[in-house]
């Protein structure tokens, strides 16, 4: 348990499977209260046990974040029963996976209120409560596909585009405040969680994440961080979160051509579709009557359980002064080197730089075995004169400093001495 942070309240949406639950029990891993918000009593129940096992206090409320009313009676009993909020994690959600001709309005409509909606109605409760007290924190649990629309996915892409816009606009009002309530957003990659075994779907085959899939704890682990350090306005989680959303800033266009292609194939497993396969749009899939899907899906042996992108994220910091101090030093050997090496280079005959124009003549330093008179036009070096670079004959004779290891030129002009190495 983490003393620091024992007794922080903190409500969690969708939090009775998936990465919710994840994210309910690493907050109660450092002894925090945690008010569970899902519509599902029976996972709730599970996620409550996880909680107290943990270390944490755990309060169910059964909630439908479609409804306003309902969220805003949650945030009432959490306060109520915990304390004054101090983190509200957004992360309830449901999708449709089908192409866009196949999705009927009701159930794009439904998508929409709960997986944007939801998001709207919980951070109006978190802030209502938050902004008189001038302090908390709101995170966004976001995607890859909240910036990269996929095919298959239409209705989920378009609340996470809504998310996206929306977490903007109210950090933007927020920053002009000088409010000290934070909202930051974490966006994540493929998960192993139970929405590919719950969510309705009219492909040929079983809906799968897009690989490489992440185990759920890998995106508690980055939520947590941001709701330690919300002054960054968003999180990444995953390597493919980052190639994601740096490709489609480069080359957008190329990478609709690319999803046309792998988009269909990459959303699809090759397993048999089960006929009692259960649907949670309308109704939980872990009500009363079902089961308690945990925080995991069917995918644990093809996910990853931990990510060094997000290591990285949590400690660029660190990174940029290791990778400032190791070009420093990369750049001081390099001219080090480079010092050294012309030294070795000069010959140990006179060595004159470059006098007048550059010609095919001029040579800087002149090779060893050469004469020092390695002229360019319109210098010239007097019949019978000593070695020494001269100006034209209507001048002064002045020779340059030279820089052999011994000063054998000769005529110096004033203000010129010889040069040693």
């Amino acid at each position: 348990m983490n003393s620091r942070h024992a007794g922080q309240v903190v409500v969690v949406t969708g939090s009775s499977g998936g990465i919710g639950r994840a994210i309910a029990l690493a907050f109660a891993a450092r002894g925090a209260k945690v008010a569970l918000l899902a519509r599902g009593e029976t996972g709730l129940a599970g996620a409550a046990r996880d909680v107290e096992q943990a270390g944490g206090v755990a309060l169910p409320i059964p909630t439908d974040v479609a409804d306003p009313d309902q969220v805003e009676a949650a945030a009432a009993k959490a306060e109520e029963t915990l304390g004054p909020l101090d983190v509200w994690v957004n992360v309830a959600f449901t999708s449709v996976f089908a192409q866009f001709r196949d999705i009927k309005p009701s159930e794009y409509k439904r998508v929409t209120e709960v997986s944007y909606l939801g998001y709207v109605y919980g951070t109006m409760a978190a802030l209502s409560r938050m902004l008189p007290r001038d302090a908390g924190t709101i995170v966004q649990v976001g995607s890859a596909l909240a910036y990269r629309g996929i095919p298959l996915q239409s209705a989920y892409c378009g609340a996470k585009h809504a998310i996206q816009g929306f977490h903007e606009s109210l950090r933007c009002e927020l920053l002009h405040d000088k409010s000290n309530v934070r909202v930051t957003m974490v966006q994540m990659p493929a998960v192993n969680t139970p929405q590919f075994d719950w969510v309705l779907s009219r492909l040929p085959k079983p809906a799968q994440p897009v690989p490489p899939i992440y185990q759920p704890e890998v995106a508690a682990c980055g939520v947590l961080y941001a709701a330690e350090h919300p002054q960054r306005r968003e999180y990444w989680v995953g390597g493919a979160t980052a190639s994601t959303l740096a490709a489609n800033a480069i080359a957008p266009g190329l990478l609709d051509r690319y999803l046309a292609r792998t988009g269909f194939s990459s959303q699809q497993d090759n397993r048999a579709e089960s006929p009692s396969r259960p649907v949670n749009l309308w109704e939980p899939a872990d009500g009363p009557g079902g089961h308690d899907y945990t925080a995991h899906g069917s995918f644990g042996d093809e996910s990853k359980r931990r990510s060094a992108q997000l290591w990285a994220s949590q400690h660029h910091g660190l990174l940029g002064g290791a990778a400032a101090a190791a070009a420093g030093a990369t750049v001081t050997a390099v001219s080090a080197l480079r010092r050294r090496g012309r030294r070795r280079a000069w010959p140990r005959n006179p060595c004159w730089p470059r006098c007048g124009p550059a010609t095919a003549r001029s040579s800087w330093p002149c090779p060893a075995g050469r004469p020092s008179s390695c002229w360019a036009a319109p210098w010239t070096r007097p019949a019978g004169a000593s070695s020494g670079c001269w100006g034209p004959a209507r001048s002064r004779r002045r020779p340059w400093p030279c820089r052999s290891r011994t000063s054998r030129c000769s005529g110096w002009a004033p203000g010129w001495t010889p040069r040693t190495r």
